[in-house]
């Protein structure tokens, strides 16, 4: 029939098209297929045996971002696969001045290590080699500092603990446990009222007889010492004004006692420590 009839050339131009368009998309899809590969190989299998293309350190005091790196044995050499996260943050919580240490892994070829140094709450004074030498502790009672350096020294603004007995401090050691709310207390007060705490130049720790202990307050100002049981911003804030009251109306007022609940105070003839 007329109408079915396909002329020659037209035959052999559509069966020529249509095989080499076919090649073609056949090859560019082989072609997307090892490209696709060939990148999942070098990330999955080359990139993450490769070293580290970054590494970030948050810094801390006393210690620089070399020092860390050679601490938590990091080298130019490392990368994502030979380092283990965990025995590196076991490694630097070890160190006293860190109180906490987050390692993290960026796959497929980055590290941030996230540092949490100590911040003091106090500071005490011990014999050192026949010196009386500076001694910086935490919230948590951990010495991490001794002696003057990294911005911390025995003229900075940090509440002074008398009355503590440490026999050979050292760097990691943790004061008794029974005065830690005592020193989370000066953590909380530097943080919410720092000028209400240095209004008080001495806190003298005074151990009873069996158990437990008092706390002896110095004002900066004032000849009056003030004891108490435990120390807190109101309680703080209530015997600094009683003092200022007192040592105006009643000059003669060696210490306030404010454990039973209620203000008592003694002249200074009446009372020796």
């Amino acid at each position: 029939m007329p109408d079915g009839y396909m002329y020659p050339e037209e035959t052999i131009r559509e069966t020529g098209l249509r095989p080499r368009s076919e090649r073609i998309i056949k090859w560019l899809i082989v072609a997307v297929c090892i490209a696709a590969a060939a990148e999942l190989i070098w990330l999955l299998v080359i990139t993450p045996f490769m070293p580290f293309s970054r590494i970030n350190v948050t810094a801390i005091e006393g210690l620089s971002r070399n020092d860390v790196l050679q601490i938590a044995g990091i080298n130019s050499q490392s990368s994502f696969i030979a380092v283990d996260t965990g025995s590196v943050e076991m490694t630097l919580k070890s160190l006293p001045q860190i109180e906490n240490a987050k390692v993290l892994k960026r796959f497929p070829d980055r590290l941030e290590i996230i540092l949490a140094g100590r911040k003091a709450a106090a500071l005490t004074l011990a014999e050192i080699n026949g010196l009386m030498t500076p001694v910086f502790f935490d919230s948590s009672g951990v010495i991490f500092q001794i002696g003057s350096g990294g911005g911390l020294d025995a003229s900075s603004e940090l509440p002074v603990i008398s009355g503590l007995v440490i026999e050979n401090p050292a760097p990691g050691m943790r004061l008794p446990a029974m005065f830690n709310s005592f020193f989370e207390s000066l953590d909380v007060l530097a943080a919410k009222e720092p000028e209400l705490l240095k209004a008080v130049s001495e806190i003298r720790i005074s151990r009873k007889s069996f158990d437990g202990f008092d706390l002896v307050l110095y004002p900066v100002h004032k000849q009056i010492r003030v004891r108490l049981s435990e120390l807190n911003e109101d309680l703080l804030r209530y015997t600094l004004l009683m003092v200022d009251v007192l040592a105006e109306k009643e000059p003669g007022v060696d210490y306030v006692d404010f454990r039973a609940g209620m203000a008592s105070y003694t002249p200074k003839e009446a009372f020796s420590e």
